[in-house]
């Protein structure tokens, strides 16, 4: 029994459409990392880029379970004295960049310091809203919340 590797030149990549409303964000992101690396396909190969290309709409829409809304802090600092920063997940959802939460969480599922990780970051493609312009992929979708009922809580 030989194992089988796959080349990229036999990778066929899929689109997927995942409409993140009411969905909870970690374990939508794992979700989302799996599909990006290829593992749920059976002839997976760590080294090449066999993922699909994910859109994600409504991110502005995900949920958190207990309080991590109001508790969860990030912090930065700016490099100046006394330069420490922090925001709330509540803040950053209500900012102009809402789906930055949810590409930091795919982001920081992924594979660190690889430059394969990078290239299978960029077919992750995160809208806040529920318009995007990949109807000409016809992009399937992955019903999420169906997957499990721990993915899906109401705001």
């Amino acid at each position: 029994m030989k194992t089988y590797a796959m080349k990229p030149a036999e990778v066929e990549k899929k689109w997927i459409m995942i409409d993140a409303e009411g969905l909870v964000v970690g374990r939508l992101a794992s979700v989302i990392a799996t599909r990006l690396r290829g593992k749920h396909l059976p002839a997976y190969t760590p080294h090449v880029d066999c993922g699909d290309n994910v859109v994600v709409v409504n991110a502005e829409k995900v949920v958190f379970t207990g309080k991590k809304m109001t508790d969860k802090k990030f912090y930065w600092h700016t490099g100046f004295p006394g330069g420490i920063k922090e925001r709330t997940m509540e803040k950053i959802l209500g900012g102009a960049h809402p789906e930055r939460i949810l590409m930091k969480a795919v982001e920081r599922m992924m594979p660190k310091d690889s430059p394969l990780a990078r290239k299978q970051m960029t077919n992750l493609k995160i809208y806040a809203g529920a318009e995007h312009p990949h109807e000409a992929q016809g992009p399937a979708k992955l019903d999420v919340a169906a997957m499990n009922a721990k993915n899906k809580r109401e705001a």
